[in-house]
């Protein structure tokens, strides 16, 4: 309700109408190009195959629903969102491109421009490794043998990327919210109808505690996305009183608020891109002649298959590790104690400079890791809830819900701001 009732507010603004619109146009256009088939591809085997494994079905998750299709997007976002892993790890280890991203606006341009032009290479290497695990299933889902076939198909699907990328951009500048994470929701809800179609043939071979306890599942992850989402810790922080003259000035006193969930939805949009990658690699190295490659290929796969302990095990931690990650890179507690003390503010009992940054730091940390564990949890959410329940095919799994709950609450944040900012007191 409070989502349509800024909704609707929003409408009256015509600017605002205008970012609304062109996001909604954008999405539009995604959809479409997500039923633009790469050639040489038999879909209805491709759709066979995809009903039946888990891992392909994360991987479709993260294109947006459009691997699925095998469409110029078949890959995604997901080599831009592993360039911009890439770049933040160089960024940790090279103190040019450190210094570069202290230059402000400019150097974090820069650095964007660098993401874009890696993100071109690792975008061919996945296209090729896909093909080729598709190729290794020998259903007969890729037809095109020679390799000026193969190389289009590459270059199709590299161009899919770039194009996608450019969208998403698009919607960061000109529309509402961020444009990564806006074009994977908008997959996931654009899979919804058929989801939860497919989940629903399989309910009459189900009991019913299996799917008492699958829906009360369902309904505390929501609750629990939305809490953590929400939940702030709140640091006190008090104004000296100051005498000019004859009048007293401060004296007041206001909160920090601190996010349990200071990442939002990137350090799981992170980690799935890292731990579906040794799957890939694994697979790929099973269509390779050397018998050394092969059965390392097959140990990887093996070890990494959603379903299996290592997994999740693995998934669970990075999450963990990218929360942390992100928040380090988002949440400067120096900056913030040097700006609270040039105000003339100071957290009660604690000194003024770096006695605060360490505080902040201290209080951060330990949020943080409530709000990492509840990420991780979430994240291998249906591995959990396959064991419960016996249902295997769900609507959308943990992650999926994870998302749509995130970016609905991130973008209605981002309206309230705007409306906020138009003196729309009243709100």
């Amino acid at each position: 309700m409070k989502f349509l009732k800024v909704f609707s507010r929003v409408f009256k603004i015509r600017d605002l109408r205008k970012k609304l619109l062109f996001t909604g146009f954008i999405f539009f256009i995604f959809r479409a190009a997500a039923h633009v088939p790469v050639p040489g591809v038999d879909r209805q085997a491709l759709s066979n195959l995809f009903s039946k494994s888990q891992f392909l079905s994360l991987l479709d998750i993260f294109s947006g629903g459009t691997l699925a299709n095998f469409s110029l997007m078949a890959l995604g976002v997901g080599p831009y969102i592993n360039a911009s892993i890439i770049m933040q790890l160089l960024t940790m280890i090279f103190p040019a491109l450190e210094e570069l991203s202290k230059e402000g606006e400019f150097g974090r341009e820069k650095i964007n421009q660098y993401t874009r032009f890696l993100t071109v290479p690792l975008a061919m290497f996945q296209s090729f490794g896909m093909i080729a695990i598709l190729k290794q299933q020998g259903l007969g889902i890729i037809n095109q043998q020679n390799l000026l076939s193969l190389f289009a198909m590459i270059l199709s699907m590299t161009a899919g990327t770039v194009f996608l990328m450019w969208l998403g951009e698009l919607i960061s500048e000109y529309g509402i919210g961020n444009g990564i994470s806006m074009v994977i929701f908008a997959g996931i809800v654009g899979r919804l109808p058929i989801s939860f179609f497919q989940t629903a043939s399989i309910a009459e071979t189900l009991n019913l505690f299996n799917i008492t306890v699958f829906t009360a599942m369902s309904i505390l992850v929501i609750s629990g996305i939305v809490f953590v989402n929400e939940a702030t810790r709140k640091i006190d922080i008090s104004y000296a009183k100051r005498i000019r003259g004859s009048k007293l000035y401060g004296g007041g006193s206001t909160y920090l608020p601190l996010r349990v969930n200071q990442a939002g939805v990137i350090p799981i949009i992170f980690a799935v891109s890292l731990v579906l990658m040794p799957s890939m690699v694994g697979r790929f190295l099973q269509t390779v002649d050397k018998a050394s490659l092969v059965s390392f290929g097959q140990r990887l796969v093996s070890l990494f298959d959603p379903s299996s302990l290592t997994y999740n095990l693995v998934y669970f931690l990075l999450v963990i590790a990218f929360t942390y990650f992100y928040t380090a890179i988002t949440f400067n507690p120096e900056k913030i104690a040097e700006q609270i003390k040039k105000n003339g503010g100071f957290i009660p009992g604690i000194r003024p400079g770096k006695p605060t940054a360490l505080y902040l730091n201290k209080v951060l940390s330990r949020i943080t890791l409530a709000g990492a564990i509840f990420l991780g949890a979430v994240a291998i959410l249906p591995s959990i809830a396959r064991s419960l329940t016996g249902i295997t095919t769900m609507a959308i799994g943990g992650t999926g819900i994870l998302i749509v709950v995130s970016v609905v609450l991130e973008t209605t944040k981002s309206l309230e701001s705007q409306l906020i900012m138009r003196n729309y007191d009243d709100f």
